[in-house]
């Protein structure tokens, strides 16, 4: 019932699914061996819910500390 009340309910997790496994995989790809999926998962959930493309910059600049520690 709350899909037909509310349709875009579901597309909006999906979409949300989608940048989640984007950004997961850049930061694999991005990070090597230096790659850490409970690092990943910190990032992502530590400040909450944000939009994505500020999560997308949070997760960027994780990738840029990373790389340089």
């Amino acid at each position: 019932d709350r899909y037909i009340a509310w349709p875009g309910q579901a597309l909006a997790y999906k979409i949300g699914q989608l940048k989640i496994l984007e950004l997961r995989q850049k930061a694999e790809r991005e990070l090597g061996d230096k790659y850490d999926i409970k690092d990943f998962h910190h990032e992502i959930l530590k400040r909450g819910s944000v939009p994505l493309d500020i999560l997308e910059g949070y997760i960027n600049d994780w990738i840029s500390e990373t790389l340089d520690s």
